[in-house]
């Protein structure tokens, strides 16, 4: 039996990893969780699966959530500290790591430096410092398994295959919520239509990362350090039936792909039980109901946030921690009604462009920019609200 914690239990990813836990009882046992403000939701994962420890961010939770379990012999912890040790727990042989956001760097780098392997469904930590990551990883013979449908194709099309004889990596992208709109019709978009995702149910973020193309700008850089492969060798195709997941061109020019339908449950679970495959319960890809798969290109003009993943992988360093962060910042803004949904890549393209580049030596480099790049993109936020 495989003892597991899972950071971000209450979100999309969490809730899915815990289906599976409950459907596989005698291979897997929860002995750690952590979770945001949703108390009841938490409440109820805890009595269904006995954690050890739970951490949540707020102290005003932890109390409510003290009271509520106060019949459980349960540690209730609070805040960063609180969700880094329950990352670092001793017991747990695979940490599952599904924060969203800039929040996940350091419990996954403590989980890490713990020698734990980590589920990375949380492409954050990778994107602001993923130099480090790898570095920390090897130096305590951790493995990090991708859980973004992405990269888990990818990682399952490398298998039994050399990393010398890739000559391209292409991720999928779905297209979001407003892909069919010109460029006029994206000035007026409501944040309720953003949200309008086709194919997959994902929590709010990172839906709107899918509408303006950022979450592959994202990808793109954790897929360069998760496969050690340089940014001109990895490209997006927009998929909008989210069937083929990603793609690996060898030398020879043959491709080889995964398929299948949009359930995370399938990438969750070959993290979970690699290099095994899981039994699950789900329905099978019938092709002829399919019928067609489509390919276009990114449209650059329209989304211009795909660019600017690429363009920080360029600059390097700290590059990358400053867009992310500016990019939390105005899909927040966005979501509460401060900026327009044109605006979001604005808001991040003036916050790099005003960054100094430094290398990332370690944690506190990371953590430095995204606290620089927080207070320039909500400045420049402030003043577009106005």
């Amino acid at each position: 039996m495989k003892s597991i914690t899972i950071l971000g239990s209450t979100g999309s990813i969490g809730t899915n990893t815990l289906d599976i836990v409950q459907r596989f009882p005698d291979d897997f046992r929860v002995i750690g969780l952590t979770g945001g403000s949703n108390v009841e939701k938490l409440e109820t994962q805890i009595r269904s699966f006995k954690p050890r420890a739970v951490a949540v961010s707020a102290e005003s939770s932890a109390a409510m959530l003290r009271k509520r379990c106060s019949d459980l012999p349960i540690e209730i912890l609070v805040g960063e500290e609180g969700i880094a040790h329950v990352a670092a727990m001793p017991g747990a042989e695979l940490v599952i790591s599904a924060i969203v956001g800039a929040a996940g760097l350091v419990p996954t780098l403590a989980a890490i430096r713990s020698g734990k392997h980590i589920a990375l469904a949380n492409k954050e930590p990778m994107v602001m410092a993923g130099k480090l990551m790898q570095a920390e990883a090897r130096e305590h013979g951790v493995r990090i398994f991708p859980v973004d449908s992405e990269h888990s194709a990818i990682f399952q099309s490398l298998e039994g295959h050399r990393l010398e004889d890739v000559r391209r990596l292409i991720l999928t992208a779905s297209g979001g919520a407003l892909w069919t709109l010109t460029k006029e019709q994206l000035q007026n978009v409501t944040p309720e239509r953003a949200l309008q995702h086709p194919n997959w149910k994902m929590g709010s973020k990172i839906t709107i990362d899918s509408a303006t193309l950022m979450n592959k700008g994202l990808e793109v850089v954790e897929a360069r350090w998760l496969f050690d492969i340089s940014e001109s060798r990895i490209d997006v195709l927009v998929h909008r039936e989210s069937i083929i997941h990603s793609l690996v061109e060898y030398e020879d020019r043959s491709m080889i792909a995964q398929l299948g339908l949009p359930d995370m449950r399938t990438p969750i679970s070959y993290a979970m039980r690699y290099p095994e495959r899981m039994p699950l319960d789900l329905p099978s890809l019938d092709l002829t109901q399919v019928g067609t798969l489509t390919f276009c290109q990114p449209d650059h003009d329209r989304f211009p946030c795909l660019n600017l993943g690429y363009d920080s992988l360029r600059v390097g360093g700290t590059m990358p921690a400053a867009m992310n962060a500016a990019n939390e910042v105005a899909v927040d803004a966005f979501l509460n009604g401060g900026i327009r949904f044109v605006e979001i890549a604005d808001v991040i393209r003036s916050t790099m462009d005003a960054h100094v580049r430094r290398d990332i030596t370690g944690l506190d480099d990371a953590l430095e920019a995204d606290r620089w790049a927080r207070e320039k993109a909500e400045s420049l936020v402030h003043a577009l609200s106005r």
